[in-house]
């Protein structure tokens, strides 16, 4: 699920875009000032940026550099501030879009979208977030909360075969053939328990679960289920 910080001052407002990006089926995460926005910046993954400009503890375009230089991700402003000379500076640090108030809020969905889609095209495609977990199967590193986690291949192998096929149910064999590219008949299944608990304890909290099992039949990756 595409992470969307929306930093907005007005309440109502925010509430209103939050809503209306989850009805596109992203997690909007709300910030009303700059010092909520860092926070969440540097401490969860996002995807794309909602900016306002005029913001009640500081200025949008100096927030932006800082987003830039937390994470390389999309940044959209979203601003009463029409004047070209504010719409270049926009477009000069960097944004993927500028868009004025008032504005039209199915258009405000598609520009979202456009917008992703181009940064998805771009992004590394091998790059997984989820959470406080960050999987970079490209350079097989990994991390939880900015901490590495050490995987076996085999490991990434399992948690690349999941991330692939978000909630949707894997049976045993299924996983074993996709493994091992081999009849799932000649393959020991107790070897697939033993890496999945592995996994669990290695990326699971009380508070946090990504793998369910549904018994008698297989696995589940529940991770992008907030």
């Amino acid at each position: 699920m595409k992470r969307i910080l929306v930093v907005e001052d007005d309440v109502m407002l925010n509430s209103g875009l939050c809503y209306n990006l989850e009805l596109d089926e992203y997690k909007a995460v709300p910030a009303h000032d700059m010092a909520s926005a860092l926070e969440k910046i540097r401490s969860e993954p996002f995807h794309l940026v909602i900016l306002d400009v005029n913001l009640p503890d500081g200025d949008g375009f100096g927030l932006c550099k800082k987003i830039r230089a937390a994470q390389d991700i999309p940044v959209v402003f979203l601003t009463a501030r029409d004047l070209e000379a504010d719409v270049m500076k926009g477009f000069d640090l960097g944004a993927d879009d500028y868009i004025t108030k008032p504005f039209n809020i199915n258009i405000f969905r598609k520009k979202v979208a456009a917008v992703l889609k181009r940064s998805g095209k771009l992004s590394n495609q091998n790059l997984y977030m989820c959470g406080d977990l960050i999987i970079d199967f490209d350079k097989l590193t990994a991390s939880i909360k900015d901490k590495p986690v050490f995987f076996t291949p085999t490991e990434y192998k399992i948690l690349k075969i999941f991330t692939c096929n978000p909630n949707v149910l894997l049976t045993r064999q299924l996983l074993l053939e996709k493994l091992y590219d081999v009849d799932a008949n000649f393959v020991d299944e107790h070897a697939l328990t033993v890496n999945i608990n592995r996994l669990r304890n290695k990326i699971e909290t009380v508070d946090r679960k990504y793998i369910k099992t549904v018994y008698g039949m297989g696995y589940l990756w529940a991770g992008d289920k907030e």
